[in-house]
């Protein structure tokens, strides 16, 4: 049965359809996921198939990264002009397009051009999506826009199962035939449910012509400026954080421990990142996007630090906790201080040029990471160059919080 669509005048933020409209968007969000973790799963499998070197046989992500990176911001673009329901849909047909042509690929450069076709189809359920359920919300924004964030996380702890599965007793093309039926039976009929317009469509007359946020009171600079410090701000905490995220299994195979040893740390580093991306959006709701971005970025440094000192087996698995539970909530903290100081009617596009640069600073910070490695024969200079990038974050947002403070009093 289809959730029902509200008459405007009975939208409300924070009503009952919009608690309902945030589980179709988490479902989503798990569901349209696959695209980030699935090729991860299969890597070993697409080598042997190809014939390839590691190397060669690691650009297929690089290339859905580079398609969910500029994904974010064009497909953003749209949901701001268009809504969320016909970009998603769109997205999905892509997603399942890419995923069943991969499997259809005759060459290592084929599967590797599609994947970006992957990417680029996943990217309507991350950035996009939490700019949706941004209007849906005021008091409970930070817990809404946390818990569709997670479904990135809850598809990296499900589909990952799913897949090595099908493996067991069959192939990745057929992984990949049968990923493609999912995206579209489940991702059109659940973009169908989410036509309705946010209540913010008609606030002008509420007086939040710019969107902000009750009681966060005004922007602490221009737009421009603002949208560029976060955009240094996201591109550098996730330098930081890619060094455990990319490198930990191998991280575990230099110190003897092996790779499944390492599989399960980057496990419970999701796992703690969706207690950390729910816990940051209720304490979001209570002190703001700001100051909990600044609380969760000096956690992530602290926790990086742990590694170098503690690299024995049980402690490297609760550091991994520790850092899951740190980092999990930063990048959500982006969309809601988006919708805090920036106009609502261009959240999509803002977001999207965030997510953008989060997953540049993922993709350079892995790189990076394995530079110094190279270099040093050593991972400990990639976490402390990583610490390096965290001081950045923390001090872009201690910036802006300290601007907010003097706006705040000059204004009283």
């Amino acid at each position: 049965m289809l959730t029902p669509m509200p008459e405007a005048g009975e939208r409300r933020p924070d009503d009952l359809y919009s608690w309902l409209r945030l589980g179709l968007c988490v479902a989503l969000a798990t569901v349209g996921s696959v695209g980030m973790w699935a090729f991860i799963v299969v890597l070993p499998y697409v080598q042997a198939d190809f014939a390839v070197e590691r190397a060669q046989a690691s650009l297929p992500y690089t290339s859905a990264m580079i398609g969910f990176a500029l994904g974010n911001v064009v497909i953003g673009r749209y949901v701001d002009r268009f809504g969320i329901a016909l970009p998603v849909a769109l997205a999905g047909v892509a997603l399942a397009a890419g995923f069943a042509l991969c499997a259809l690929s005759q060459s290592i450069w084929q599967f590797t051009i599609l994947q970006g076709l992957v990417g680029l189809g996943a990217s309507a359920t991350f950035g996009p999506l939490i700019a949706d359920i941004s209007h849906w919300f005021e008091r409970r924004r930070g817990i809404a826009v946390a818990a569709v964030a997670s479904g990135n996380y809850l598809a990296g702890v499900v589909w990952p199962t799913v897949i090595k599965l099908i493996l067991e007793s069959g192939s990745w093309r057929l992984a990949f035939v049968v990923i493609a039926i999912v995206c579209i039976v489940m991702i059109l009929p659940l973009t169908f449910m989410l036509q309705a317009d946010p209540p913010e469509a008609s606030s002008a007359a509420a007086g939040r012509v710019n969107g902000s946020r009750p009681g966060r009171g005004a922007s602490p600079f221009s737009p421009a400026v603002l949208q560029g410090l976060l955009v240094v701000a996201g591109l550098a905490c996730c330098v930081a954080m890619s060094m455990p995220q990319v490198h930990i299994v191998a991280y575990c195979v230099d110190l003897g421990y092996g790779v499944a040893r390492g599989a399960e740390m980057l496990s419970l580093m999701l796992a703690g990142g969706i207690v950390s991306r729910l816990a940051s959006g209720m304490v979001a709701d209570v002190i703001g996007g700001v100051r909990t971005l600044l609380i969760g970025s000096v956690l992530q440094g602290l926790s990086l630090a742990l590694y170098i000192p503690f690299d024995g087996l049980a402690s490297l698995y609760i550091v991994s906790l520790v850092f899951g539970l740190a980092q999990g909530g930063i990048v959500p903290c982006y969309a809601i201080i988006i919708r805090e100081y920036l106009p609502a009617r261009e959240a999509g596009q803002r977001v999207g040029i965030v997510v953008m640069a989060t997953i540049i600073g993922m993709a350079v910070g892995g790189w990076m990471s394995g530079f110094i490695y190279d270099l040093t024969g050593s991972y400990r200079a990639a976490f402390l160059n990583g610490i390096a990038w965290n001081v950045l974050n923390a001090a872009v947002m201690f910036t802006i919080l300290l601007r907010s403070r003097r706006l705040a009093s000059a204004t009283v």
